[in-house]
């Protein structure tokens, strides 16, 4: 594992011109990723369009990124995001269902789709000189999809029985949903992109088909294409196809309710009726995915878990020997979320240990901060991911989709990383103290049924 990881970041190092043996050092200096010639245009009706020709392999990479997600759901609407993500794939007024399938599996290219709290994205990868047939679809079901009520009650069981596998059948399957509940008290945030069972079984086509209406429209996308193509060429088709679409008749409806500060330490817990060991998870507030102290809370999570060198993992599996699976990280999303510190208890071992030794670790850094060396290394490795993540089309497209949607410039796609690579130890020392504190904590315990391990002693 460690000779994997090795590779990897010598991989990079090489990538980058750099001696392997300066790369953990250099990630403390200026970090430049390799100029990206990205071109951008906006049609009449709205769509933002990001093109990055590439012409080193004869494909394209294409995604349709729509700026709606799990948290733009109304009360008692919730998992419509997901769900209507699995219903544009089941046909058009000119097409019949999974004619996408048709368009990209039997050339030898694929297609995706997903769902998080902010966006729904659908993806391709075709041989380039299909890019024309794949914009035209794409374009089709924005303007013309056709839900009938087979296909939408067949795709609602689909997701149902997702939430079944994922969450109600999966252990530790309902945390994500009971901590956020708890954690937030106003913000859409508070409910999980899979939805409830309650809200998908009273949902109606009437109600898709009006969520269609809100969100689905030329002025609520982005259009990504990355690959062996000329833009100047493709520009013309984009707009011949796009063009025709209508903007949405009303604006856009964006969340507006802000979480207010959290005062006071909240606690709760829940048996799972599927786990077998307890475990604890810590949560606290952070802000938005581009904040000045995203950048250090970020690389503190790698310090933290990232590996089996991080500290969780050190001092509470191989040292102390009370869980048995650590974690930490922070969830990034368009509005302020919250990082995590889960911990799952070893046989034979308390939760309160376990709490004990993620507290102590946290307020290690609190009070003493970080050294250097690990400080380089979560640098590092942050680097290295984002250099592997774009060695792919869709790698590419959607970083820059990423960038266009929620900071409306593509090109933060590059800059962001040089971000990464200024954090310094002073900078996650900062950021410990100022959102790692107790009023700003929400505790739960995830207790086990009777003849379990034991439980919250």
């Amino acid at each position: 594992m460690r000779i994997r990881r090795l590779g990897i970041l010598l991989l990079c190092a090489v990538l980058l011109g750099i001696a392997p043996t300066s790369f953990y050092q250099s990630a403390q200096a200026e970090v430049k990723l390799p100029k990206l010639n990205i071109q951008t245009a906006e049609l009449a009706n709205g769509l933002k369009i990001v093109m990055l020709e590439d012409h080193r392999l004869p494909l394209v990479g294409i995604q349709v990124w729509y700026h709606v997600g799990s948290k733009d759901e109304r009360p008692g609407r919730t998992g419509f995001a997901h769900l209507f993500e699995h219903l544009m794939f089941k046909g058009t007024k000119n097409t019949p269902s999974e004619a996408l399938d048709r368009m990209t599996e039997d050339v030898g290219g694929m297609n995706n789709a997903f769902t998080n709290d902010d966006v729904t994205v659908y993806l391709e990868v075709v041989p380039a000189n299909h890019l024309r047939r794949l914009l035209w679809a794409e374009a089709d079901r924005m303007g013309a999809l056709s839900i009938t009520e087979p296909n939408f009650l067949s795709e609602r069981d689909v997701v149902k029985e997702e939430r079944r596998q994922s969450v109600e059948n999966a252990p530790y399957g309902l945390s994500e949903e009971t901590m956020n509940a708890a954690a937030f008290t106003r913000h859409p945030y508070q409910h999980t992109t899979i939805g409830s069972m309650t809200d998908l079984n009273r949902a109606t086509l009437a109600d898709v088909n009006e969520f269609h209406d809100t969100f689905y429209a030329p002025n609520n996308a982005t259009l990504v294409i990355v690959g062996d193509f000329d833009a100047a060429k493709t520009l013309p088709i984009i707009k011949e196809y796009f063009e025709p679409l209508q903007r949405s008749k009303q604006p856009i409806p964006r969340v507006t309710l802000v979480e207010p500060p959290q005062t006071a330490e909240r606690k709760l817990s829940y048996t799972d009726p599927i786990a077998s060991l307890p475990a604890v998870q810590f949560v606290y507030h952070i802000p938005e995915k581009g904040h000045p102290d995203s950048y250090a809370l970020r690389i503190l999570g790698n310090i933290l878990s990232r590996g089996e060198s991080s500290r969780l993992y050190q001092e509470l599996v191989y040292k102390q020997q009370v869980a048995v699976e650590v974690s930490a990280f922070g969830n990034f999303t368009e509005h302020p979320n919250l990082f995590s510190a889960f911990g799952v208890a070893a046989p034979g071992k308390s939760l309160a240990e376990v709490e004990k030794a993620i507290l102590a670790e946290i307020e290690k850094v609190r009070t003493k901060g970080v050294l250097e060396p690990e400080l380089n290394k979560a640098k590092a490795q942050v680097l290295a991911s984002t250099i592997l993540g774009r060695q792919s089309l869709l790698g590419r497209a959607q970083a820059l989709g990423e960038a266009a949607t929620f900071f409306g410039d593509p090109n933060r796609a590059q800059t962001d990383v040089e971000k990464y690579g200024a954090v310094t130890g002073e900078d996650v020392k900062r950021v410990a103290e100022k959102y790692f504190t107790a009023n700003n904590r929400t505790v739960m315990q995830i207790l086990v049924k009777e003849g379990g391990q034991s439980d919250a002693k």
